[in-house]
C-alpha cells in the first residue's frame, strides 16, 4: 500500500488526474490544461448525532473515488443549482500543476450568502481562470443558518470545550486541516495557503484571522467586504452581529420551542426542512462562544491577539445600496436613531439624508457600520500592533448614470467584485462598462500575486502601497488603471469610530441590552 501512495503521489503513472489523499485514490479529470477535482468529502457527513457537532475527519474508500462532480451545497433556504442536501463537507480543486513537486501556492474561497446560503460550486466563482495565473484555487463548503451556527445548553454540555455554535466556521477550519495534510500531492504548498472570501466569507475571514484553531493554517488573508469587529449586542444590527454565547443559547432554546420539541434529541431528528426558519431565529450567525471565537475581536487585535499574517481588505463604493430597506428619509432618520441612540444626532449630520430621499452620502452609513468601518479598524489595528503587511483596497467600478435615470447617484453595490477577481465579468450585465475588462484582470493579478508573495505588486500592475497609521494609503480599483487615495470618508468614519468606542464603555453596554 504505501508503495502504492508514493508511486500514485509521485505521478508515476504520468496521470495527474489521479491522487491518493489520506482517505484513498481520488481521479479527476483535465480540461484545457487544469487538473480538476470535484467533490472531495474533507470530513464526515454532518448528519444524525453529527448534527451540531464539530466535524468529523473524513472516511476512508475502498478503490477509486470520482471527483468530477460537484456535490450538494449545504442546506439552506434557496435552491443551489447543484442541489443541497446535510451531507455537503466537500471541496474542489483547480490545479495548473502537472506534478506534486511543484508546491504552487493555494488560495482558499470561502463563499458568501450571509451565513445562511450560498455554495462553493456556483459558476461565477469557479475557479479555471484564477488557477491559469499559476495557483491552486480550492472552494471549501460549510454548514449554514441554523445547522451552521445553532447554540444550545445541550450542546454546549456536549461539548468537550464548553462551548456551541459556530459549526460552520469549525467546517472551514476543517477543510484548511485537509488541506494542509493533502495538498502537496496535487502540486500545492501547504506553506502558502491564503484564505480570501466575501461578504459571509470575507467577515469569516476576518474571524478565521483571530481564531486560535484556525492558526497555522493559512500564511495570508484577502477579505472582500468582511471584517467583524464590531462590539457584542444581544439586538443584532450589520457590523453588531456578534451574540454572546449565552445570549445564543437562548435563541437555540427559542428555536427549539417553535419546533414543538423539548430535547435536542428531537431537534436533531426533525428534517431539515421542517426546521424553523429565519434570520435571527435560533441561529444563522457566528457568535463569540470562547472557542472557536474567544472574544470581542477588536480587544482581541488591541492585545495583538491573532493570526499575524499579510491581508489584503477592502470594500465597494455603495455597499447600502443593497442593504437600505427604505427610500423615504423620515424612516431611514428613525432607523438610525434607532440603532444609534445617543449618536444618531452626529451620525446623521456626519452621512447627511435628503429632504425628500436616502441619497449615497446616506446609505454609506450602512455602508461604512457594515463594511468600511470594519475594514478600517482592522486595517488600523494590524498596522498598530503587528508585523505583517496590510494592503487596503476601494472598489469602485461603475457606470456613471445621467442624471434622468433611476440609478443617477449610485456607486458599486455590494458582490459586483466577486466577478472581477474570478474574471467573469458579466459583458451583457447593464452596470458594464467599457475597462471592466482591464480592471478584472489587474484584480485577478493582484489577487493571485498576494497569494504568491504576500504582496499583491509585479507583473506590470499599478504599485500598490502598504497602508500604515502614518501613510493611509488606499488602493482605488476603478477603471482600467488603479490609483492611490485616501481613506474614503474618513471624517465620517470618525464619528462612526466614536461610537463603536461608547459601545464597549458600560454605558454602551448597557444601553445595548434594552435597545
Amino acid at each position: 500500500m504505501v508503495a502504492l501512495f508514493v508511486g500514485l503521489a509521485g505521478c508515476a503513472t504520468n496521470d495527474p488526474t489521479t491522487v491518493v489523499v489520506e482517505q484513498g485514490i481520488l481521479k479527476g479529470y483535465m480540461d484545457d490544461g487544469l487538473v480538476i477535482f470535484k467533490g472531495i468529502p474533507f470530513a464526515k457527513p454532518p448528519v444524525g448525532d453529527l448534527r451540531w457537532a464539530e466535524p468529523k475527519p473524513a472516511e476512508s474508500w475502498n478503490g477509486t473515488r470520482s471527483a468530477t462532480e460537484y456535490e450538494p451545497a449545504c442546506w439552506q433556504g434557496g435552491e443551489p443549482s447543484t442541489g443541497k442536501s446535510e451531507d455537503c463537507l466537500y471541496l474542489n480543486i483547480w490545479s495548473p500543476a502537472t506534478s506534486p513537486n511543484e508546491k504552487l501556492p493555494v488560495m482558499v474561497w470561502i463563499h458568501g450568502g450571509g451565513f445562511a446560503f450560498g455554495s462553493p460550486s456556483d459558476d461565477w466563482t469557479s475557479g479555471e481562470m484564477l488557477a491559469e495565473k499559476g495557483v491552486i484555487l480550492i472552494s471549501v463548503a460549510y454548514r449554514l443558518g441554523q445547522l451552521g451556527f445553532l447554540a444550545h445548553p445541550e450542546l454546549t454540555t456536549e461539548s468537550s470545550n464548553n462551548a456551541s455554535g459556530n459549526y460552520g466556521l469549525m467546517d472551514m477550519i476543517a477543510g484548511l486541516k485537509w488541506i494542509q495534510t493533502n495538498i502537496s500531492k496535487f502540486g500545492g504548498d501547504p506553506e502558502r495557503v491564503t484564505i480570501f472570501g466575501e461578504s459571509a466569507g470575507g467577515i469569516a475571514v476576518s474571524q478565521l484571522a483571530a481564531s486560535p484553531e484556525a492558526a497555522g493554517l493559512f500564511q495570508g488573508a484577502i477579505s472582500q467586504s468582511g471584517g467583524s469587529f464590531g462590539p457584542n449586542r444581544p439586538r443584532t444590527f450589520p457590523g453588531e452581529n456578534m451574540k454572546l454565547l449565552k445570549d445564543a443559547e437562548k435563541d437555540g432554546l427559542a428555536l427549539q420551542d417553535r419546533a414543538g420539541v423539548s430535547s435536542l434529541a428531537e431537534l436533531r431528528a426533525i428534517e431539515p426542512q421542517d426546521l424553523p426558519g429565519g434570520f435571527g431565529v435560533g441561529g444563522g450567525w457566528p457568535i463569540v462562544d470562547g472557542y472557536i471565537i474567544p472574544d470581542d475581536q477588536y480587544k482581541m487585535y488591541e492585545a495583538n491577539n491573532y493570526n499575524d499574517v499579510p491581508v489584503l481588505i477592502g470594500y465597494n463604493s455603495d455597499e447600502g445600496l443593497s442593504f437600505s430597506r427604505t427610500t423615504d428619509p423620515l424612516e431611514h432618520i428613525e432607523s438610525v436613531e434607532q440603532r444609534f441612540g445617543p449618536y444618531a444626532d452626529d451620525l446623521l449630520e456626519a452621512y447627511p439624508v435628503g429632504k425628500n430621499n436616502v441619497p449615497k452620502t446616506a446609505r454609506d452609513l450602512i455602508r461604512d457600520a457594515a463594511f468600511g468601518w470594519q475594514t478600517w479598524a482592522w486595517a488600523k489595528l494590524q498596522a498598530e500592533t503587528g508585523t505583517s503587511k496590510v494592503f487596503y483596497y476601494y472598489f469602485d467600478q461603475h457606470p456613471e448614470f445621467q442624471e434622468d435615470s433611476p440609478k443617477y447617484g449610485h456607486g458599486t453595490p455590494h458582490g459586483h467584485d466577486v466577478g472581477f477577481v474570478f474574471k467573469h465579468v458579466d459583458l451583457e450585465s447593464e452596470n458594464y462598462t467599457d475597462s471592466d475588462l482591464e480592471l478584472s484582470e489587474v484584480m485577478a493579478t493582484y489577487w493571485t500575486n498576494f497569494a504568491k508573495h504576500g504582496n499583491p505588486n509585479g507583473n506590470s500592475v499599478p504599485e500598490w502601497p502598504q497602508f500604515t497609521n502614518e501613510n493611509p494609503d488606499v488602493m482605488y480599483l476603478k477603471g482600467a488603471v488603479p490609483f492611490v487615495g485616501p481613506v474614503p470618508s474618513e471624517e465620517a468614519l470618525e464619528v462612526l469610530d466614536d461610537y463603536f468606542e461608547w459601545r464597549r464603555t458600560d454605558e454602551g453596554v448597557t444601553w445595548a441590552k434594552t435597545n
